[in-house]
C-alpha cells in the first residue's frame, strides 16, 4: 500500500501562483509515475501532469503546459506541482496519484492509490 497526502492548495487571484506537494509513504519502491490530476465541479477528471519517480520524464496535459512544472524529491518521498500564472479556469480539487503501471500514465484508471485533493480556487 501507498499513502499520499497533499498541501499546499488554497485561494489565489489570477495570474498569481500556487505549489502543491504530495508526500508519498508505504511501498514507494513500487511506484512507476506519480501524477496530479484534477476535478471541477460537473467535469471529468482531467491529466494535469506525471513524473517517473525513477528516471527521467515530465509529461503535461495541454491545457497547463508551459504554466505548471511538475517536480520530485525522491529523498523526501514529495513530488510538487508548481503552478503559475493561474487562470480562473483552474478552479479544481487537485488530486495526487500513483501509479505501478510503466504505460499510460495520462489515464486516471491506472493509478493505484490517490489522496484526499487539496481544493485550488482562482480568482478573476
Amino acid at each position: 500500500q501507498v499513502q499520499l497526502a497533499e498541501s499546499g492548495g488554497g485561494l489565489v487571484q489570477a495570474g498569481g501562483s500556487l505549489r502543491l506537494s504530495c508526500t508519498a509513504s508505504g511501498r514507494t519502491f513500487s511506484m512507476y509515475y506519480m501524477g496530479w490530476f484534477r476535478q471541477a465541479p460537473g467535469k471529468e477528471r482531467e491529466f494535469v501532469a506525471a513524473i517517473n519517480w525513477s528516471g527521467p520524464g515530465t509529461y503535461y496535459g495541454y491545457s497547463i503546459k508551459g504554466r505548471f512544472t511538475i517536480s520530485r524529491d525522491n529523498a523526501e518521498n514529495t513530488v510538487y506541482l508548481q503552478m503559475n500564472n493561474l487562470k480562473p479556469e483552474d478552479t479544481a480539487i487537485y488530486y495526487c496519484a500513483a501509479s505501478n503501471s510503466r504505460s499510460r500514465f495520462t489515464q486516471y484508471e491506472v493509478y493505484n492509490y490517490w489522496g484526499q485533493g487539496t481544493q485550488v480556487t482562482v480568482s478573476s
